[in-house]
């Protein structure tokens, strides 16, 4: 039989030497190194752990020992073991006490009777890998929830069918003025002015909406001041609620830049109209005199020569009023689209 030639380091606490020589049998017939510790009562794992702290990837774990037994023996076992998942071994089967046992934390529960090389085995092996995946797992959220709560985007999780806050992260604290146990009191609405309430209902009706989507909105801070965030959300899972994880970058100060800018250019628009329409129509009639003053009424040429001159500086600035205007015409500063 091909045996498995990983490490183990596992930890039995048993009290009766026959279980115990049967449970080494077991290990040993379908593992090529496990490296055994052996207690036969609960005051032993105490010291065992307050003074040598051996690395142990499991623990196998009679549920009656000598100085403890039943539930408050599995509490204080997983109190002591840190990350070792413990594995209970029992001679009675008592199939709510099972259950119970793992609502407190076993990682499973077998019986003497019916155990075998291959079911310690296959226990063993699935509680150690679980355990891993649950460490890796847990790092794995540890490192959004520092994302999402460290981000200097404010951000926040929203229920899709109540609207209500479940998360907000500090960015949106400081930036919108109110505490987390306020943010967490209210709906998405109630950030918003209330004139655009209805555009938000729109939008949350609309099916099309898809599982992620970016929109421009008008926010409310605390202080009333009204702000233009350009909303990026995407559909989550928050625990066992539907929700939405928002990011809300503020471009107030971007939409009032080009607010500005689109008022200059209106002006400049506006001169080079007066410049096109109404500058150039005395000028239009200045050079029509000019040339026919030179044509009609001056003989010599060096009077001609004047005017000519007169003449051509005309339509030189004639042509500097069109430049003008055309290039003010061109001019067009676009708004962000999308804007709610």
């Amino acid at each position: 039989m091909i045996k498995d030639p990983k490490k183990y380091n596992i930890l039995i606490v048993e009290d009766n030497p026959g279980d115990y020589v049967l449970i080494e049998d077991y290990l040993h017939e379908l593992m090529m190194k496990p490296e055994l510790i052996h207690v036969s009562n609960f005051s032993e794992v105490k010291k065992l752990t307050s003074e040598e702290k051996p690395r142990v990837d499991v623990v196998l774990l009679d549920l009656t020992l000598p100085d403890k037994h039943g539930e408050n023996l599995i509490t204080e076992m997983l109190a002591l073991c840190g990350d070792a998942p413990v594995i209970v071994l029992t001679g009675y089967s008592d199939f709510s006490f099972s259950i119970k046992s793992l609502n407190l934390g076993a990682a499973d529960y077998l019986l003497k009777d019916e155990l075998s090389a291959s079911t310690l085995y296959k226990s063993i092996v699935y509680t150690i890998e679980r355990k891993r995946f649950l460490i890796d797992l847990e790092a794995s959220e540890k490192k959004y929830r520092d994302l999402f709560h460290l981000s200097p985007t404010p951000m926040w999780f929203y229920d899709i069918v109540t609207l209500r806050f479940l998360d907000v992260n500090q960015a949106a604290v400081q930036h919108y003025g109110y505490s987390r146990e306020e943010f967490l009191s209210m709906t998405i609405k109630d950030i918003r002015p209330p004139a655009d309430v209805a555009k938000l209902e729109a939008v949350l009706s609309d099916r099309s909406v898809k599982i992620t989507y970016q929109n421009i909105f008008r926010h409310t801070k605390k202080n009333g001041e009204i702000i233009h965030v350009d909303i990026y959300g995407a559909a989550v899972e928050f625990g066992d609620t539907h929700a939405r994880v928002i990011a809300a970058n503020d471009i107030t100060d971007r939409i009032n830049y080009i607010s500005a800018i689109e008022k200059q250019n209106e002006k400049l628009r506006e001169i080079a109209w007066q410049q096109s329409h109404i500058a150039r129509a005395p000028l239009a009639r200045l050079m029509a005199l000019t040339a026919l003053l030179r044509e009609e009424f001056v003989s010599d040429e060096d009077g001609k020569m004047v005017l000519q001159g007169v003449l051509n500086s005309a339509f030189e600035l004639d042509d500097i009023i069109k430049d003008i205007a055309a290039k003010s015409a061109a001019i067009n500063i676009e708004r962000p689209e999308n804007e709610v």
